[in-house]
């Protein structure tokens, strides 16, 4: 479904996760964060994702980077340009990114009205809030209900994360007050959040079976009896997410939906390969 003429648009970034498919049915602009590669720099949609895995386990250096300003600017004339009378651009946590304030700078260019919103988060948390205000603009929803929609969901989701290590967030410097864990032995398995912007440490477990277990057992004491969306957000092809899935299923009546996505390469950058997330957000 693409945007009419004076709605609303929606702008996010690609640390939403959200797939092609959906960002495309509901007329969501995502702006590419960028990713440093050993010599190579770009944004992160141009690189193999197979490609960028085998790279983090060999240990080859993987840096971000927020878009540059123009990228914004262009995602927002080109709303513009196709009759929006208003732009609501979403983003990642002003406290692991610089992609807000690049957004920030990039709207006071054009001359259209653009709300730029710091979502305290990232990944699904992002994604859904993206695609409800995308719903509402598609109705005819104003710059003021669209925002309340991205607000009410990005405030209401939880991230449940599960890393194999923490090496890849303290390399990345996104590790947070779960710096706590550092030092833990290999078999104990850290199990994180997102809290007040940045990575928190949950829970640590011995063993990866049991913290998958534990992974579970979070995501349904954070969904209660709410009606939920779901989301499992892997990095790397894994039968674990499938399993995990049904387990879901199996546990929460009120579950609505459920998806599986790909981590966004950025984010995987920081997590690591065999990095697992689910995203409970009420809807």
């Amino acid at each position: 479904m693409r945007s009419m003429p004076g709605a609303v648009a929606v702008i996010t970034d690609s640390t939403a996760c959200l797939p092609v498919p959906v960002a495309e049915r509901w007329g969501i602009g995502v702006v590419q964060v960028q990713l440093q590669v050993g010599e190579q720099f770009d944004e992160e949609n141009r690189y193999d994702r197979e490609e960028i895995i085998d790279q983090l386990r060999a240990g080859t250096p993987v840096k971000t980077a927020p878009p540059e300003v123009a990228a914004f600017f262009w995602a927002f004339q080109d709303a513009a340009s196709k009759g929006a009378s208003a732009i609501v651009s979403i983003h990642i946590s002003g406290r692991m990114s610089e992609t807000v304030n690049a957004a920030r700078e990039a709207a006071q260019q054009v001359n259209v009205p653009v709300h730029v919103l710091d979502s305290g988060t990232t990944g699904m948390s992002l994604g859904f809030a993206a695609t409800s205000a995308a719903k509402v603009a598609a109705a005819g929803g104003q710059a003021t209900r669209v925002i309340d929609a991205a607000e009410r969901r990005f405030r209401g989701s939880r991230e449940i994360l599960y890393v194999d290590t923490l090496e890849f967030l303290r390399r990345g410097g996104r590790i947070g007050a779960a710096q706590a864990f550092l030092g833990s032995a290999f078999s104990i398995k850290p199990l994180l959040t997102l809290k007040n912007g940045e990575v928190a440490p949950l829970t640590r477990v011995p063993g990866q079976r049991r913290a998958l277990n534990k992974l579970v057992d979070l995501a349904v004491e954070c969904a209660g009896d709410q009606d939920v969306e779901i989301a499992i957000t892997r990095f790397g092809p894994d039968e674990r997410d499938l399993e995990i899935g049904g387990r879901l299923r199996a546990r929460l009546p009120h579950m609505v939906d459920s998806t599986l996505v790909d981590a966004s390469m950025i984010l995987g950058a920081h997590l690591g390969p065999g990095a697992i997330g689910i995203t409970v957000s009420p809807v």
